[in-house]
């Protein structure tokens, strides 16, 4: 490893990489821009490259960039998604828990890594610092680590961490960082939330997401007690429920007293809440979306959402419009985590129908349309206007429950459908 790190603005793709080689670096605010921006500069100089990503929310890959590029993808979720809409990204479907072991197994192939790290106080090693989702995995697969220092990082450890040794080569950042505020949640967002918030006792676990709805679903539970989290990402609206005293991680049965998670995806708040703290542990998907880790989590509420549910309960989160605008991602891992948990249960949340009004999130059928969440793991489905149970129902009841609680506009189409169908 150089002891002299040279600035990004000066790296020389060129050195590092080799024809075909598959380059890949952490999601959202992982992305280490000086190099991402170099990679893209460099392009017309380099041999042709495989960009292998998650859901990135930076402007960096655009499909112009596919004159040099191919891309494969995790998900169509953030700006990832105007690879997939231009039909750009070649789409791998894997739940979150499968992917180490699939980059491990060399199935899905990694050879280049780039990082972002930060010098960490436990001598020989860096702290990855905001994601450790499948940064152990990356940096045992890759041929070549590249990293950036960046300072800015909070320092976190567990798997976070990446020993020196394991870093080939060590750039200076001198690009911005990625820092994702919270959105404000719709007043529609607020109505879901209220109706998650009652099914959630006391003393469980939440799993929650990124967005205006979940973060309306964090503030419906200000007025719970000795709450935890397990959750494959957190932003800034779990800093509130702590220092308002509802997040205290007391009774979760497993990593008691412990935020645990793999990934901070907020503002600089977020980040400052992390920086040291021994009550927050960031750990890998191998970890964070395991069922047996989960099997033990006392409590587990996994509160999720997808594009539509049809009557018979199954969830597409991926394709609307013919294009693949979502994820698997850790849907079904925390699904059937939640439901094996002591206490557990699993939610789908999700508006009654689409912001112009114009389409039913309850759908009768899905159409041929991707089967995200099968609904044999479904559990509860939760729109603005009501709750259903979807538990040890059959193919007649989860048809009336789901058409209640669709949007009125739709619903006499959906029961005539019920009925059509027998």
């Amino acid at each position: 490893m150089p002891t002299r790190p040279r600035p990004s603005s000066t790296f020389d793709f060129s050195r590092h990489v080799r024809a075909d080689d598959v380059v890949t670096w952490p999601q959202g605010t992982g992305e280490p821009l000086g190099l991402t921006r170099r990679l893209v500069e460099q392009r017309h100089a380099l041999p042709p490259l495989e960009l292998f990503v998650g859901m990135m929310t930076s402007k960096t890959l655009k499909p112009e960039h596919a004159d040099r590029f191919r891309f494969r993808a995790l998900n169509g979720a953030g700006t990832t998604r105007q690879l997939t809409t231009a039909n750009l990204a070649d789409i791998v479907p894997a739940y979150v828990s499968a992917v180490p072991g699939l980059v491990r197994s060399g199935a899905i192939r990694v050879d280049v890594v780039l990082l972002r790290v930060k010098p960490h106080p436990k001598p020989g090693f860096f702290t990855v610092g905001v994601m450790a989702d499948f940064i152990p995995a990356f940096v045992a697969a890759a041929r070549c680590v590249i990293a950036e220092i960046d300072e800015r990082l909070p320092v976190t450890s567990q798997d976070a961490l990446v020993a020196e040794a394991d870093i080939d080569v060590l750039t200076e950042c001198d690009s911005d960082e990625i820092l994702l505020p919270d959105p404000e949640p719709d007043e529609i967002d607020m109505h879901v939330a209220a109706r998650v918030a009652e099914l959630i006792p006391d003393g469980a676990t939440i799993q929650v997401g990124i967005g205006g709805l979940p973060v309306a679903v964090c503030r419906a539970l200000e007025g719970h007690r000795d709450l935890g989290v397990h959750s494959g990402v957190i932003s800034d609206v779990v800093v509130d429920l702590v220092e308002k005293g509802v997040v205290t991680n007391a009774r979760k049965g497993i990593d008691e007293g412990r935020i645990v998670t793999g990934g901070l995806f907020g503002s600089r708040r977020l980040m400052n809440f992390a920086d040291g703290n021994d009550a927050l542990e960031m750990r890998s998907s191998e970890y964070t979306h395991s069922q047996q880790v989960l099997a033990r989590v006392q409590k587990l509420y996994a509160i999720n959402s997808g594009i539509e549910v049809d009557l018979t309960g199954n969830v597409n989160s991926e394709v609307a419009g013919g294009r693949y605008l979502g994820a698997i991602g850790g849907q079904v891992d925390f699904v059937r985590g939640a439901q094996a948990a002591p206490g557990g249960r699993a939610i789908i949340a999700l508006p009654s129908r689409t912001p112009d009004g114009k389409h039913s999130r309850i759908v009768a059928s899905l159409e041929g349309r991707p089967v995200t969440t099968t609904r044999a793991d479904v559990d509860i489905v939760v729109t603005d206007l009501g709750v259903a149970d979807l538990r040890g129902r059959s193919f007649s009841e989860r048809a009336s429950r789901l058409a209640a609680i669709a949007h009125p506009d739709f619903r006499d189409d959906l029961v005539k459908s019920v009925s059509k169908a027998g």
